[in-house]
């Protein structure tokens, strides 16, 4: 499987799981709508850690750089 994400991407990726987890602990969203933003996060803190997002790849998106 083909890393298809920069740093930078995985980077902001991070970020917003951190966001997401800030909202929920401080009360901000629940019920449903903080098991959706879950599962959000999980899928970004996942594609964040191996470097690769199906729905980059499948778009043909690609943020990673090119060594030389």
């Amino acid at each position: 499987m083909k890393s298809n994400l920069g740093l930078i991407d995985r980077i902001i990726r991070v970020l917003l799981v951190l966001g997401i987890f800030y909202l929920y602990y401080a009360g901000w969203i629940v019920g449903l709508v903080a098991m959706g933003f879950g599962i959000i996060a999980v899928v970004l803190l996942v594609t964040a850690f191996t470097g690769d997002c199906f729905i980059y790849r499948w778009l043909g998106v690609n943020t990673k750089m090119k060594s030389s």
